[in-house]
């Protein structure tokens, strides 16, 4: 699944490809798939999206804006697959979960893995969507500083116990981060995924934090992770450090063996010396 650092990447490669094209034809999916959700009926979305061109495409956590100008917004959210941008003679995939051809003869097709949204509102109307609505500051966001990553956390702790993977993969109290990243930042700032945040030193808590921003810009200027595709089919450049990979490997900073655990409906890999919990 795309987290924040691909969401970016993509935007960035749409707005220096795709940006100022014209539609000559928007296509929902001919792939059936129960978990890929749409808004509008195939025959509303290709009325609604002819003759439109590409506006700036913008991230809004785990979410893709793509303007359609005039007066429409289309959002991409939650979603992985294959986003790709198909140039003027290429030949179009079999199946698709979205298909939007442009009058220069190329195309762009999204083929979605496990689940997505892909969604068209009226310009202003994706900010009411569920997720969007009232999103919290990201750690790409001007204002993801120390002192708003401090607050959020004495916030939090004045709540429900929440432990260190929580507050990085549940219920976008950090948009745009996932279970992927995750083991990465955790890993980085030398925390247990299970650490309460209300057990957070000083120094921890300015750890994590820059585990969080650091992780997020290496990925996205490496191009994504190593098993995520861009806009043009190539594949991030970002080696995770903790995944299925390194389970049973030494440490690279330690050489303990890196171990597997279970944790909040996922897997979670770590250093038992470098992560103590």
């Amino acid at each position: 699944m795309f987290e924040l650092p691909e969401i970016m990447v993509l935007a960035g490669q749409m707005n220096g490809t795709l940006k100022g094209k014209v539609i000559s034809k928007g296509s929902l999916g001919n792939s059936a798939h129960k978990w890929v959700w749409y808004n509008r009926s195939h025959e509303e979305f290709e009325k609604l999206t002819g003759g439109k061109s590409i506006g700036e495409a913008y991230p809004r956590g785990r979410w893709l804006c793509i303007p359609l100008e005039p007066g429409f917004v289309l959002v991409l959210g939650e979603f992985g697959g294959k986003a790709l941008y198909h140039a003027s003679g290429s030949k179009p995939p079999k199946k698709y979960h979205l298909l939007i051809n442009f009058e220069d003869g190329s195309f762009f097709t999204l083929m979605t893995q496990m689940w997505g949204a892909i969604e068209l509102y009226a310009q202003g109307e994706e900010l009411q969507r569920n997720y969007i609505k009232d999103m919290r500051t990201t750690p790409t966001d001007a204002a993801f500083t120390l002192d708003y990553f401090n607050a959020l956390i004495d916030e939090l702790v004045e709540g429900q116990k929440r432990s260190a993977k929580s507050l990085l993969t549940q219920d976008q109290i950090i948009p745009g981060l996932g279970n992927a990243i995750a083991q990465d930042i955790l890993f980085r700032a030398r925390i247990h995924p299970r650490r309460a945040i209300s057990e957070l030193t000083k120094d921890e808590r300015e750890s994590l934090y820059r585990a969080i921003t650091d992780t997020v810009s290496e990925i996205r200027e490496r191009g994504g992770r190593y098993d995520e595709y861009d806009l043009f089919g190539n594949l991030g450049g970002y080696i995770r450090l903790m995944d299925k990979n390194a389970s049973g490997k030494p440490c690279p900073e330690c050489g303990t063996t890196i171990e597997k655990i279970q944790y909040l409906g996922g897997s979670c890999y770590l250093c038992p010396t470098c992560q103590v919990l």
